[in-house]
């Protein structure tokens, strides 16, 4: 496989995974291991479509953690999906996850309404007004609402998800109250929440969310995951999840 300037092929450690990123880029961070961990008992044979998918990282770990039949990953920037294509090869694929170079709000000229059963993003954290912005152009995509925010999210899953279909998302915490919010105004049900925090007694930092189209009303908050003991090495749960236990 050739690489291109600045590219690097980066070992996932399971099931022989690979997947290239480039070192000036937006590289994946634990929030997409913790997500594609969090959605892996989908239902056999699901259509799942990875919103933001960037290099490819949910759609291929779910691949093989899930028995879905096919994975759309949508990614807005062509020199990002270009990368996400490539990953998808060198780990022969093809039969599985399909890339799809465009602005997730074009969706409907690959894939019809009511016609996916789940999909999983890792979106932008960043309001389009807040924080710092970096001037590096992908940092700044994968980071901030500006090609995705929220909304866009919730009423595109609206329309794609079957009835009682899911979307499985991690976000930062802090964001909760517009996710909640944002979701029920699309009949995008919340019925489970997980938080997750770096040791036992810190707050928590990002949460992980199912919800369901046209969901009841139940919601189940599960116990928080913790990703460091005290002795600041990985816990017993994150070791399971990177198969390394």
């Amino acid at each position: 496989m050739e690489l291109k300037n600045n590219e690097r092929i980066d070992d996932l450690e399971y099931e022989n995974l690979k997947i290239i990123q480039n070192k000036e880029g937006f590289c994946f961070g634990i929030d997409s291991i913790l997500l594609s961990d969090f959605a892996k008992n989908i239902k056999p044979k699901s259509k799942v479509v990875d919103i933001g998918t960037g290099t490819g990282i949910i759609s291929i770990l779910l691949s093989k953690k899930t028995n879905a039949q096919k994975i759309f990953g949508v990614e807005i920037q062509e020199e990002v999906a270009d990368m996400a294509k490539r990953s998808v090869k060198l780990n022969n694929l093809e039969d599985k996850i399909e890339i799809i170079n465009d602005d997730i709000k074009n969706i409907n000229k690959y894939l019809p309404n009511n016609s996916i059963d789940v999909i999983v993003t890792n979106p932008p954290y960043k309001k389009l007004d807040s924080g710092i912005k970096n001037e590096n152009q992908k940092l700044l995509i994968s980071r901030h609402e500006i090609a995705c925010n929220l909304q866009n999210i919730a009423e595109i899953s609206r329309k794609l998800l079957k009835d009682k279909g899911e979307i499985f998302l991690v976000h930062k915490s802090e964001r909760l109250v517009d996710i909640l919010t944002t979701f029920r105004q699309e009949k995008l049900e919340v019925k489970l929440i997980r938080f997750v925090q770096s040791t036992q007694n810190s707050s928590p930092n990002l949460v992980l969310i199912k919800a369901v189209k046209n969901g009841g009303e139940f919601l189940k908050i599960e116990k928080p995951l913790i990703i460091y003991k005290e002795n600041g090495k990985y816990s017993d749960e994150i070791l399971e999840i990177y198969n390394k236990n």
